[in-house]
């Protein structure tokens, strides 16, 4: 059956186009996964800096002598090292559009500084070595979830309502839980985060994925390269709760 010279323009054009957009695909998750590399690792630098210089230490946390001991108390700088993060967030999310491509990734490093100060008082509660493993349990998990996520075919946007709506759920039970410290409520809500954050890793890679052609491969490379460091930040925070959700089941709490 001839089908003549059209279709084979047609098909040759169409097949270089389709080779073009999944190279640059590639690349582009590449350079969110590079991004987000990054970023945990700067936050692992800091919040292992912290913990481990006791001059350092000292400007976040302070131990307060009570009835039954001695409690380690944040300082004013601990709390603002842990309001900071969701500071940053907000920024990125509403100016993503607005903001330049090095305004975007300064924000991305200073986000990456302020939850690594925010989270060096694991290393008071845990020990190094469950943190560590905790560390690789949700380095495996993310990347497997990660993976799926890019590779499904299943359309996660049908369950993005259902996550987002027990990620606010989980929110509210814990700041709940600030005042009722329960125990239960904790591991439950751990529990549910561990699911949820799983979820998302996947729903936000397959988000990101679908995203592309959209936002980097159509606009050109100044909205790709702000779209990169927003899109890594929404992977690292998946992967930063996952990880704490995890460390109340795997941790191994220091005497």
């Amino acid at each position: 059956m001839a089908f003549g010279p059209d279709f084979r323009t047609v098909t040759a054009g169409g097949a270089t186009q389709a080779a073009v957009y999944d190279a640059g695909l590639r690349a582009y998750m590449l350079r969110v996964y590079n991004w987000m590399a990054s970023g945990l690792a700067l936050t692992g630098i800091i919040s292992f800096g912290i913990a481990h210089s006791p001059a350092l230490l000292h400007l976040f946390y302070q131990p307060v002598a009570t009835a039954t001991g001695t409690m380690i108390r944040p300082t004013p700088l601990a709390w603002l090292a842990m309001m900071a993060p969701l500071a940053f967030v907000l920024v990125l999310s509403f100016g993503v559009n607005k903001l330049s491509s090095r305004a975007a990734q300064a924000l991305y490093w200073a986000f990456c500084i302020a939850m690594g100060a925010s989270l060096a008082n694991i290393f008071l509660a845990y020990t190094g070595t469950s943190i560590a493993r905790t560390f690789f349990i949700s380095a495996g998990t993310f990347a497997g979830m990660s993976l799926w996520g890019y590779t499904t075919r299943t359309d996660l946007t049908r369950f993005g309502s259902f996550l987002m709506m027990g990620l606010f759920g989980i929110i509210l039970a814990m700041v709940v839980n600030i005042f009722v410290h329960s125990t239960t409520v904790q591991l439950v809500v751990s529990l549910l985060g561990v699911l949820i954050f799983t979820g998302l890793t996947a729903f936000d890679t397959q988000r990101i994925k679908a995203n592309y052609i959209q936002y980097a491969y159509a606009d050109g490379p100044e909205i790709a390269a702000k779209r990169a460091v927003f899109d890594a930040l929404s992977l690292l925070l998946n992967f930063i709760n996952l990880f704490l959700m995890l460390l109340q089941f795997t941790g191994n709490r220091r005497s």
